[in-house]
């Protein structure tokens, strides 16, 4: 069993700048392939970036990449999120998320890649 807590969100300014993080329990984190997706009132929850169990792949939804980097301390059993150059479209809440199976040859995109999930973060950017 796999928890995962977030934390770091919160109300900001258009071009302004949060750093969200996903504190993960297990003996095993270093071994997991986590992911952070958002959901926006009324849409969807959308893919927005992974890591993999090492941290050196990663990759980004469009809307954010250049602007966004996940990255991860597997010492710390964190997954980080850092947003920058926010946009009022990036409204939504933040979550984390973990795959426990053994890392693959593709990407992992989707909901249903992933098995355990935190709560969510509110994150609001102003205009």
């Amino acid at each position: 069993q796999v928890q995962l807590v977030e934390s770091g969100g919160g109300l900001v300014q258009a071009g302004g700048s949060l750093r969200l993080s996903c504190a993960a329990s297990g003996r095993t984190f270093s071994t997991y392939t986590m992911g952070w997706f958002r959901q926006a009132p009324g849409k969807e929850r959308e893919f927005v970036a992974t890591i993999s169990w090492s941290g050196l792949s990663t990759y980004y939804a469009d809307s954010v990449k250049g602007r966004f980097a996940i990255s991860r301390d597997n010492a710390k059993n964190t997954v980080y999120l850092q947003m920058n150059s926010l946009k009022p479209e990036d409204t939504a809440v933040y979550y984390c998320a973990a795959r426990t199976q053994p890392y693959g040859s593709r990407w992992y995109l989707l909901r249903n890649d992933y098995g355990y999930w935190g709560q969510g973060t509110q994150v609001t950017v102003s205009s």
